[in-house]
């Protein structure tokens, strides 16, 4: 099993290069950074933390793909990714282009971890409505993956239209660049998945031993392949008992969370993680 992890990449935080150096050097095999583009002051929707106050990191994040590149041009093997992007937010165009600008440069190192979001007021200064939010996420990423994928890409549907188009470069991953999608178990989500992404990153992990059944069932009946997709616990914090688990249902990768803060608050806790590295040979 490999062992990724997770940062809120901030102003504040470690240095993004210097972390994805440390994770390197201690073994892990990914790293994954978060997205907000920014946090209205409004906070009409509760976080989702259950905190009373949005900790202040969340207003804090930098552009995942500026310091993903950082990340890539510091290491050698680990993984970026993002955990996760905000598409409905985002331009398809663009992301595409950043997206496979990203994983060229990275030599095919580069992971898109997706999700629908749950800031409403986020959402709305981008021209996003809530309750459309999935419907939006599938047309932009069904976009982007003809602009990833043919010479001549278009697109049309109710919230995205694409006329014929060249974009270069294509991602470095062939055939297929990998996605996957963040949020709670359900039938909608897990059609999203089998529709247009490579797998699923559960937050926390709890309650897989039902839903990862229930994935591959999604899967099957959709006449996919269940071994293509992945299954990637993520933001959890490691145990033996835990790892065993996950193992015994076939999964391959755990990320795990470190503080969004101080090198000095930071790398303890990767040291700390490191041997699980080595006892689940990742």
């Amino acid at each position: 099993m490999r062992l990724g992890v997770t940062m809120f990449a901030t102003d504040q935080a470690m240095p993004i290069d210097e972390l994805a150096r440390a994770a390197e050097e201690r073994g892990f095999s990914s790293l994954y950074v978060p997205e907000h583009t920014h946090i209205p002051t409004s906070r009409a929707t509760p976080a989702p933390t259950g905190d009373a106050r949005l900790p202040d990191q969340y207003s804090r994040t930098l552009d995942p793909f500026v310091a993903l590149t950082a990340a890539a041009a510091a290491t050698e093997r680990l993984r970026v990714g993002t955990g996760i992007a905000l598409v409905a937010q985002r331009d398809p165009i663009v992301t595409a282009k950043a997206v496979a600008t990203l994983d060229l440069l990275s030599r095919g190192r580069f992971t898109f971890g997706i999700g629908f979001g749950w800031n409403r007021e986020e959402m709305a200064d981008h021209g996003v409505e809530y309750a459309h939010r999935r419907a939006i996420v599938r047309e932009k990423m069904l976009a982007m993956r003809t602009l990833w994928e043919d010479d001549e890409a278009s697109f049309s549907g109710e919230h995205v239209r694409l006329a014929p188009s060249w974009s270069w470069p294509k991602p470095g991953q062939r055939p297929r660049l990998p996605v996957l999608i963040g949020g709670a178990a359900g039938p909608k989500l897990f059609a999203h998945v089998v529709e247009y992404a490579d797998g699923w990153i559960p937050i926390g992990g709890a309650g897989l031993t039902k839903a990862a059944p229930e994935l591959r069932r999604t899967a099957e009946r959709a006449g996919r392949d269940p071994d293509e997709l992945e299954i990637i616990p993520f933001g959890t914090i490691p145990d033996a008992g835990k790892l065993d688990h996950y193992a015994s249902l076939g999964i391959k990768e755990v990320v795990v969370r470190a503080p969004s803060a101080r090198a000095d608050m930071v790398l303890p806790v990767l040291d700390e993680y490191a041997p699980f590295v080595v006892e689940s040979g990742a």
